[in-house]
């Protein structure tokens, strides 16, 4: 009788747990009722999972299984209040670091609050990568023309939840926090769109794959944005980097975050700023995100009302 109530009382915490997360799935949306629609979706061409995941992975002896970390194709795509659908359709695309997933990083980063207040006229997209996992590979996404399939999906998604006609793609902004940098290495190598991507932003995410950054915004003369801390473990390879530049007589501009100016953001297409925040703090702390998003190539737009369902689960 004993193990019965024990059983019993296991059975009931674990359902408690699983309503709680039904529950607050179901009530995320409504946090960003007043900043526009948000839309979650699985789809096929998203991370994970992967062939090279299938086991799961090792780490410094931990497991993490494939079950739990390496399974969730979720996406989410945000649309702002008074999105107009103009002749091409533009996007920013965030990729979140280590130990992270998509409903913890648009609440802990201020995602779509920052994005909405930046007024851009441009559509939020961010994939589950490793699910609260310490791994920087980002299955699907790295594979080649892996970035060109996914974006398919994600049109195909706004058509059907009549987001958009059938204006075709725009210009692609690529946002990577941490660990999110090398599968944007791998997009702008590999991904298929190279000519599509038009800025990276890497918040103390310059870790390696420098090379394959150079190459894009030299090929494609992008502009890239390279925020690094003291402590991140991202100093030195930025050091290096402008130490290399300087010997080729390359422009670039380097500040203090506390110098940095929107005209330097937007007339220049190398920028390094050094901050002093703690790595976990870059996205966020000081509205960053915003203030690259209001000072990038997207197009600003005029506000207005709401123009339907501000939730869609599919």
């Amino acid at each position: 009788m004993l193990c019965s109530n024990r059983m019993k009382k296991l059975i009931l915490l674990l359902a408690a747990a699983f309503l709680s997360c039904n529950l607050h799935s179901e009530t995320a949306p409504e946090t960003y009722a007043e900043y526009g629609r948000l839309i979650c979706v699985k789809l096929p061409s998203a991370p994970f999972p992967h062939p090279e995941r299938a086991q799961g992975r090792t780490r410094n002896n931990i497991v993490y299984p494939a079950e739990k970390h390496y399974q969730d194709s979720s996406v989410a795509l945000f649309v702002p209040k008074g999105f107009r659908a103009g002749d091409k359709v533009d996007f920013v695309v965030h990729f979140h670091g280590w130990n992270n997933y998509v409903e913890r990083v648009l609440t802990k980063y201020e995602l779509i609050k920052q994005f909405s207040e930046s007024g851009r006229n441009a559509i939020l997209v961010v994939p589950q990568g490793p699910y609260d996992a310490p791994d920087s590979f980002d299955g699907k996404l790295e594979d080649e023309g892996g970035f060109n399939r996914f974006m398919d999906d994600v049109m195909s998604t706004l058509r059907k939840g009549k987001v958009i006609n059938s204006q075709p793609l725009g210009r692609i902004i690529l946002s990577g926090h941490s660990g999110g940098y090398q599968v944007i290495s791998s997009i702008v190598t590999v991904g298929g769109l190279s000519d599509h991507v038009k800025e990276v932003w890497l918040f103390d995410a310059l870790y390696a794959r420098t090379e394959k950054f150079m190459d894009w915004h030299n090929q494609q003369h992008g502009k890239m944005i390279n925020l690094f801390t003291e402590h991140g473990g991202t100093k030195q390879e930025n050091e290096t980097l402008m130490a290399d530049l300087k010997k080729k007589n390359i422009s670039f501009v380097f500040k203090n975050e506390s110098a940095i100016t929107p005209p330097d953001l937007k007339k220049n297409d190398l920028i390094f700023v050094f901050t002093d925040l703690e790595h976990d703090l870059v996205v966020n702390q000081r509205h960053e995100f915003r203030t690259y998003l209001e000072t990038s190539c997207l197009a600003n737009k005029n506000l207005a009302p709401s123009y339907g369902p501000k939730w869609t689960r599919r």
